[in-house]
This record gives C-alpha cells, sequence and structure tokens, in this order.
C-alpha cells in the first residue's frame, strides 16, 4: 500500500512540474512576442518621422484612465518608405478603478486641426507625423490623453482572425463591392445570416462602406466585431494559444507600449467589461463641408463633442443622455 501512494505521490508531482513547465514556456513565449511588437526605431515602418516633444505622450502610472488609439491601414501599393493613411481609428479608454472599457470609433473624414500641420482630415495625420502626430490629434479633438498606439495593416488583422479560429457572426445584410485596381484580391461578397468568418471574409465585413450611410455604419460595425474578436480571444482555449496567436500577428503590429505595459492593460482588458461604444463626432455634431472640392464632415460644436465623450465615459452599457448641445444617437 506504502508503494502504491509513493507512486501516486510521484505521478501527482511529475504532472504539476510539466505543468508549471508548460506555463513558464506559454509564459516566456508571450512576453517574447509581446516584446516584437514594439519595433526598434531602425526597422519601424514609421522610422523617417522625428520625435517631436510636444507630441510625446503622458506616462500611464497603473492607476488613472489609459486611452489606447487602434489605427487600421492599408498599405496596398505604398512606395518604400511611405506610410498609409489610417484606413479605421478607435479609442479604447480603460478605467482602472470601475473596470469599464469604453470604445470610439473615429469617422476617418472628420476634418480637424493638425498640429504643425493645418486642417485636413484626421487620418491622415498618420501620414503627416507618424503615430505620436496622429495621438495628438485625436486626443486634442476627444479631450483625452492618449498615452498608447497600435498599429495593423489589413493582413494582421487577417492573421489574428484565422488565428484565434474565425469568428461566428450574423452578418447584417448582403455585402458586395469590386475593385479591379488591386486585382480584385480585396472584393467584398458577403451574404446576409449568421455564418462563420474567416480572415478574408472577415476583413470584407469591416471594410465595407458602400451603403447610404457609408463610413457610418462602416465604423459601427468594426467597433461590434472587435468586441467578438475580443470575447474570443477571452476563451479558454486561446489563452492557453496565445503565444501561437501573438506569432501569427507580431509582424504585421507596432506599437510604443513595453512588454510590461502590454502584460499590465492585458490584464486589465480581461478583468474589465465593454460599457459603452459610439461613434466620434456623433450624428447631431456633424457638418457636412465642402474643402477643395472634396466632401469632409466638419464639427459645429467642438467644446460639445469634448463633453459628449465625458458623459459617454460615464455610462455603463447606455448611450449618454442628450443634452442641450449634443443628443447622443449612435447609428
Amino acid at each position: 500500500m506504502r508503494k502504491k501512494w509513493k507512486w501516486t505521490l510521484v505521478g501527482l508531482l511529475s504532472l504539476l512540474l510539466i505543468t508549471l513547465g508548460v506555463v513558464g514556456w506559454k509564459v516566456y513565449g508571450t512576453y517574447h512576442q509581446l516584446d516584437q511588437m514594439s519595433k526598434p526605431k531602425d526597422i519601424s515602418r514609421f522610422r523617417k518621422f522625428e520625435e517631436k516633444p510636444q507630441y510625446k505622450p503622458p506616462e500611464w502610472e497603473g492607476s488613472e484612465r489609459v486611452n489606447v488609439l487602434l489605427m487600421g491601414g492599408d498599405e496596398r501599393g505604398l512606395t518604400k518608405g511611405e506610410i498609409a493613411r489610417s484606413d479605421s481609428m478607435m479609442i479604447a479608454s480603460f478605467d482602472p478603478a470601475t473596470k469599464k472599457v469604453h470604445l470610439f470609433s473615429v469617422l476617418r473624414d472628420t476634418f480637424v486641426q493638425i498640429p504643425d500641420h493645418g486642417r485636413g482630415r484626421i487620418n491622415s495625420a498618420l501620414a503627416l507625423g507618424g503615430p505620436s502626430l496622429a495621438m495628438k490629434t485625436v486626443g486634442d479633438l476627444l479631450g483625452l490623453n492618449i498615452q498608447y498606439y497600435v498599429y495593423v495593416d489589413f493582413q494582421g488583422f487577417i492573421k489574428l482572425v484565422d488565428a484565434v479560429g474565425g469568428i461566428d457572426y450574423n452578418v447584417e445584410k448582403n455585402m458586395h463591392y469590386t475593385d479591379a485596381a488591386d486585382g480584385h484580391r480585396f472584393d467584398i461578397d458577403l451574404k446576409k445570416g449568421q455564418q462563420h468568418l474567416d480572415g478574408d471574409k472577415a476583413l470584407q465585413y469591416v471594410r465595407f462602406r458602400h451603403d447610404a450611410m457609408s463610413d457610418f455604419t462602416r465604423t459601427e460595425r468594426q467597433r461590434n466585431f472587435l468586441k467578438a474578436i475580443a470575447d474570443k480571444l477571452k476563451s479558454g482555449w486561446n489563452l492557453v494559444r496565445l503565444p501561437d496567436i501573438l506569432a501569427q500577428v507580431t509582424p504585421f503590429v507596432e506599437t510604443n507600449m513595453s512588454t510590461g505595459d502590454m502584460l499590465k492593460l492585458g490584464t486589465l482588458g480581461y478583468q474589465s467589461h465593454q460599457a459603452g461604444s459610439v461613434q466620434i463626432p456623433p450624428m447631431e455634431l456633424v457638418a457636412d463641408q465642402k474643402v477643395g472640392g472634396s466632401s469632409v464632415l466638419g464639427i459645429k460644436d467642438l467644446d460639445a463633442l469634448k463633453g459628449f465623450v465625458q458623459a459617454a465615459l460615464a455610462q455603463d452599457g447606455a448611450q449618454p443622455s442628450p443634452s442641450p448641445s449634443a443628443s447622443a444617437v449612435n447609428p
């Protein structure tokens, strides 16, 4: 009997050691992949931009609200050294105290003041001055300090969705668009209904803007789909596979976060819930304008916009209440 218990104990200890070894390897693998996302200056796609002190984002101490600018870029057809405009822009705002996350989609044709460059479409800030200028421009518009950015191109998005095993999602309508300019590589052809979207199909879904509301509905789709990806990443199996998932995405991602920042923010994100999701600027504050013969989106009242953002951050699971200066409508 003592011999039986001895071997049982040895078996349990062996299993524990194997488990700790696997966990240790996964932690090391995760740390290594995260470390690769913060690219050194000499290999960064943004290396040509000077780091200006006036654009430097504030440091996150860990206890205050932290804001991350998420940017997606279309790098097709670019020449060497050319920087894409940000095809999509979202701000993820985390509150460590309340464990709430809010998402803000910024319409890319919003016409704003870009520091040192005059007025222009907000999505051009990235191409004009790199991520620091983009963070400064978006932060000034929303009245928020933006500490971090994450940039990913089309291929990175495709790789991420495929790495998590695709997303089961309800496509709300038929979506069709063709473009011969890129050899039809990024044509869009989706049918209405519940279906499994791989990376290619998911990219079609979040890129589609060829309907009556154009970018207004596209940004809403992007926020909703991002939440679906986050939920899939939180599943037990994908947490175990995290180093493998990150390895697929890392070559296409850049960020100014250190590995320690990413781990802290990842932990905070896992503990938090999405409390709100809105478009910037809201419809009530959009002013259609023409600049050089092209249509842009003006803002009727900048102070009202910043008030709208603060009202949104105070909400949990509902839109901000209407106010005399701006009512909160999420198209």
